[in-house]
């Protein structure tokens, strides 16, 4: 039996994905939850094999649930159920850590296929989903992303791809941590992002904070 906690913000919509999925065989809903707070707080109570979760949700998004379940119930498999397929939802929800993708409207056979798929640590994607990842993969990073960028601000990008913060970027490139900053709000405005996560995500996608052999 595969033990599930569902969450979604629209009650709806939550009492149809948990009555769909009670009535398949060897799948059993152990929690619910409206919200990404109480999603992680019923998954680490029920610690069920797979968390089923809407990225859209009050509180915590299911993006900063999906991290906060990597870090405090790893073994739970995320499983996103969602209206989105953008490539910054798709692979923010993937690197967040979830195991699986799906749109909203996916039949019951595909839910289930992929819920037992993720329980059994298979990573799986909605066949729109797949394609998108597929065509991201087989299409290489342009040689110079971000041509805008002078090469001091496009090296502080690659850095704050790979996750460092500013204090840990100003000592790596010997600067002051007050330059680092406006070079990080000079790549802001350039890129047209409002925030650190959407720049990381569009810096990712170009093939920037990879480890680099050697």
């Amino acid at each position: 039996m595969i033990r599930v906690v569902l969450a979604d913000d629209h009650p709806v919509v939550r009492a149809g994905l948990a009555a769909l999925l009670s009535s398949l065989p060897g799948i059993e809903v152990v929690g619910v939850a409206a919200t990404g707070r109480e999603a992680v707080r019923e998954v680490v109570t029920t610690r069920p094999d797979v968390a089923v979760l809407d990225l859209q949700m009050p509180d915590l998004d299911g993006f900063a649930a999906t991290r906060e379940l990597a870090r405090s119930a790893p073994e739970v498999a995320v499983l996103v159920l969602t209206m989105f397929e953008d490539d910054d939802s798709v692979f923010a929800a993937m690197r967040a850590g979830a195991r699986g993708y799906l749109v909203k409207g996916a039949e019951q056979d595909e839910i289930a296929r992929a819920i037992r798929a993720v329980a059994a640590g298979e990573a799986i994607f909605g066949p729109g989903v797949a394609r998108r990842v597929l065509t991201f993969f087989a299409s290489p990073p342009p040689a110079d992303p971000f041509p805008e960028l002078t090469a001091r601000e496009r090296e502080i990008l690659d850095h704050l791809a790979a996750g460092l913060s500013n204090q840990a970027i100003a000592a790596r490139l010997d600067l002051a941590p007050k330059t680092v900053a406006n070079n990080v709000s000079t790549i802001f405005t350039k890129l047209g992002t409002a925030d650190r996560a959407t720049a990381i995500i569009q810096a990712r996608n170009a093939g920037l904070g990879i480890p680099k052999d050697g």
